[in-house]
């Protein structure tokens, strides 16, 4: 019933990805660049085979894909395509084999943006900078199968309300395999599940509740009642529910319980979450030992 997700990297497993700079690259020749770019998109490609089939040996139901799994493809001035690259028949395979292998094996895959995806901004060059760069995680989406880009609303910019206006306006522009692969994240600093609920459901964007985040940034809402209403969100997608748990790295008596801890104290996962159909991506420090350590807890409680 309840899912466990590993979020992108490994601590142990021999599974590992690469990447590159734009002032590497931008040193050389545009043949050698595309040559290099290649051989590091099919590492990562067929790397992406191995998480998945180490996953499903682990027994782990969800995973997190990097998203610089191209690592500069979107860059104005190195940027490229895959049909661009040498190797990209081969690496358009590989993908596929990711993709039925995950639906197969049944499991979940997501993408989490970078920081610097900003829908909301007041600044039009990061918000089409924020749709190009969703524009690839959509197309890397569709090829590898992953049905979540899960977002964060961004700053406040000293009008909350405003911020989701504009936020709201740039949700037409999106390519469709954005659009409908897109959640909204609550977070530790500026907006809580009670913020977000509303323009959610009013946009049909489903909640991905992160209850670290929302104990860092409480409201008026408790885990139970947030748990329920992002639930919500979810029904008319056809989906599971999403959410996410961590432990703070100090403590919670700490003056920073932001920072997560290497694995997650099993009191720091919610009683209404046992045994509930959902999926939650584990967002801890040790990675996969993290995942099987809170599996094994949670057969105990």
């Amino acid at each position: 019933m309840l899912r466990l997700g590993l979020c992108c990297l490994f601590k142990n497993e021999p599974v590992s990805f690469r990447t590159t700079t734009a002032k590497a690259l931008s040193a050389l020749p545009r043949n050698q660049q595309l040559l290099k770019l290649s051989e590091i998109c099919l590492h990562n490609a067929s790397n992406l085979q191995l998480a998945l089939e180490t996953v499903a040996r682990l027994e782990i139901g969800a995973f997190r894909i990097m998203s610089p799994l191209f690592p500069r493809m979107t860059h104005p001035e190195v940027g490229y395509r895959i049909d661009q690259l040498p190797g990209g028949e081969a690496i358009l395979a590989t993908l596929e084999t990711c993709r039925l292998f995950a639906q197969t094996r049944q499991i979940r895959l997501s993408f989490h943006p970078d920081q610097f995806v900003v829908l909301s901004s007041p600044n039009p060059a990061v918000v089409a900078n924020s749709v190009q760069e969703l524009a690839y995680h959509g197309w890397l989406a569709e090829k590898v199968g992953a049905d979540l880009i899960n977002i964060h609303a961004g700053g406040v910019y000293g009008d909350k309300q405003a911020a989701l206006q504009r936020f709201g306006e740039v949700l037409d522009s999106l390519p469709e395999s954005v659009r409908s692969r897109l959640t909204l994240e609550n977070d530790d600093v500026s907006y809580t599940p009670q913020d977000l609920l509303p323009f959610c459901q009013q946009h049909a964007i489903p909640l991905v509740y992160d209850v670290h985040h929302h104990r860092c940034n409480p409201d008026n809402l408790t885990i139970e009642e947030a748990t329920e209403l992002a639930g919500s969100t979810w029904k008319t997608t056809g989906q599971e529910q999403y959410c996410h748990i961590s432990s703070p790295k100090s403590g919670w008596g700490s003056t920073t319980p932001k920072s997560h801890a290497d694995y997650i104290n099993p009191a720091d996962f919610p009683v209404c979450w046992r045994n509930k159909p959902m999926t939650v991506d584990v967002e801890a420090k040790a990675k996969e030992l993290a995942v099987i350590r809170l599996m094994k807890d949670l057969q105990t409680l």
